[in-house]
């Protein structure tokens, strides 16, 4: 697999060490192998890890077979792929409702990341998991495209430079916009469930902005903007607060119908060009 990454206009000095480690993540091993074998490059000339790097330079890296190894997975279907951005190094679909985002099992192949792969094979690349959305959830999600891109995308997530905005239809009227800050952990009665634990569980932070109220259904139109990224985060902070989501199979004590929550929005800037991503993925909910 080879790279080639020209940086962006902003693009602060520094050598070709720093760049690789502290802007790009390279693991240890990988940079070792990078730097005996002399497979790294500055427009097309060879370079050394004291080199200088600046804005406008193309850095080309080399890597062998051996030094990221290609995972295991059946291909599914690309006609099930739908697409709302894409570039050599990440892609963002639009995931359908009741579709799981990556397998359990080694002999799973209907779920999204088995039809991504099977949609990349003819261009030999093959896709890695950013973050998911539960089975019941739809919309856009963010995939690598290979897997050196994947830690710093990872970093971006953890530091809250991506941007992820849902829609939901919550039971009620809630009647103001409103942050939920309550901590998530594990249900030890129902292994698929997650529950506010305040004494052992992991701080979530959920932004919630009313957009309407239908007074007919009792419903209300929500955004939510997720601050941190736990399991079932949304469904169960809007459901400690009375107003869970509409269609929810584990947090509605009336289930009907579809899941009521859908991945809107996806925002962030581009790792290598400086450029803005915006991903809407249609249709939405109301």
């Amino acid at each position: 697999m080879d790279l080639s990454i020209q940086l962006p206009k902003n693009f602060k000095e520094q050598t070709v060490r720093e760049l690789l480690e502290e802007e790009w993540l390279v693991p240890r091993k990988v940079r070792h192998f990078l730097r005996t074998r002399k497979n790294v490059s500055i427009n097309g000339e060879p370079a050394l890890f004291h080199f200088p790097v600046k804005s406008g330079d193309i850095i080309t890296l080399q890597f062998e077979s051996e030094d990221y190894p290609t995972p295991a997975l059946l291909l599914g279907n690309e006609a099930k792929v739908e697409v709302l951005f894409e570039d050599e190094h990440l892609i963002i679909l639009n995931k359908p409702i009741g579709m799981k985002t990556h397998p359990n099992q080694p002999d799973e192949e209907d779920t999204l990341l088995n039809h991504l792969a099977a949609y990349l094979a003819p261009k030999k690349q093959t896709p890695y998991v950013v973050h998911r959305l539960d089975k019941e959830t739809s919309g856009a999600i963010l995939f690598a495209k290979n897997p050196f891109v994947l830690p710093i995308l990872g970093r971006l997530l953890e530091s809250k430079q991506i941007y992820r905005r849902y829609q939901a239809v919550i039971s009620g009227n809630l009647k103001e916009s409103l942050t939920i800050r309550k901590k998530i952990g594990r249900d030890r009665h129902d292994r698929r469930k997650r529950v506010i634990d305040e004494r052992r569980g992991d701080m979530a932070v959920t932004h919630i902005e009313v957009e309407s109220f239908d007074d007919q259904m009792n419903h209300t139109n929500v955004y939510c903007v997720l601050e941190t990224g736990r399991t079932h985060q949304i469904r169960v902070h809007l459901a400690s607060i009375g107003h869970p989501i509409m269609g929810d199979p584990l947090y509605h004590p009336k289930p009907n119908g579809r899941l009521m929550l859908h991945a809107y929005e996806l925002h962030l800037t581009h790792p290598f060009t400086g450029e803005t991503i915006m991903a809407v993925a249609e249709p939405s909910l109301w």
